[in-house]
């Protein structure tokens, strides 16, 4: 992250629960704080989840609770930032474990790095994307693609991340408004270009990235519950 030396541990563990992905990052930022471990990468996806950030309202749900059942849609409040968003199969989600100390403290150019990240992966395909000023994510032509919402805890510790629509299915976005803009469409990887990619393509994609942008070797952990 700081230029060399730094490490980046990255691990795919496939399809996790939302609980469970919040206990392991609560887990890793107190041992990374701690020095215990390097700086962490974790790659997954959610079983269907409606998450709510620390500016969501009420109103920006579309379904109520009996509904979210019958879907199988749960829901939780989380401690990052941002407004409401859904995660589900289909949809490549990053969870960074970072220390920016010493030279990485600002919130705002975090925020941009990974937006910077989510756009390099996306031109590996062809596709180009963007950022919009005053908003967070990653927008292409037919839409959004990408959500970034984050926690910097004490310590410069960060946690939760992004989440890149691989070959989502884009119906359940019509459960909520998305990160409160109900102005916008939602699009994903295999929408704009007619099928669907090879999902360890798109992880190695932001995995090269990742590793460009915050000047960081990465390599491959093993499971996260050794933890």
């Amino acid at each position: 992250m700081t230029g060399a030396g730094r490490t980046l541990e990255v691990q795919d563990l496939g399809l996790v629960s939302y609980a469970r992905a919040l206990d392991l990052q609560a887990s890793l930022v107190r041992k990374r704080r701690a020095g215990e471990i390097p700086d962490q990468l974790l790659l997954l996806e959610h079983p269907h989840v409606i998450t709510l950030g620390s500016s969501s309202r009420d109103e920006h749900i579309l379904l109520d609770e009996s509904e979210r059942e019958a879907r199988g849609i749960e829901l939780f409040e989380t401690g990052r930032g941002g407004d409401v968003t859904y995660h589900g199969p289909g949809q490549l989600v990053g969870y960074p474990i970072l220390d920016l100390k010493p030279d990485r403290k600002d919130l705002h150019r975090y925020i941009r790095d990974l937006e910077r990240v989510l756009i390099e992966a996306l031109s590996t395909f062809g596709i180009e994307g963007w950022p919009e000023e005053g908003r967070t994510g990653v927008w292409t032509e037919s839409g959004k693609i990408a959500a970034i919402g984050v926690r910097v805890s004490s310590g410069w510790i960060t946690s939760h991340g992004f989440a890149l629509n691989v070959s989502t299915d884009l119906g359940y976005f019509e459960t909520i408004v998305p990160c409160g803009l109900d102005d916008r469409r939602v699009t994903s990887i295999s929408a704009l270009l007619g099928g669907n990619p090879d999902p360890e393509g798109v992880s190695e994609a932001i995995v090269r990235s990742f590793a460009d942008v915050f000047d960081i070797a990465p390599t491959r952990g093993g499971p996260s519950g050794q933890y």
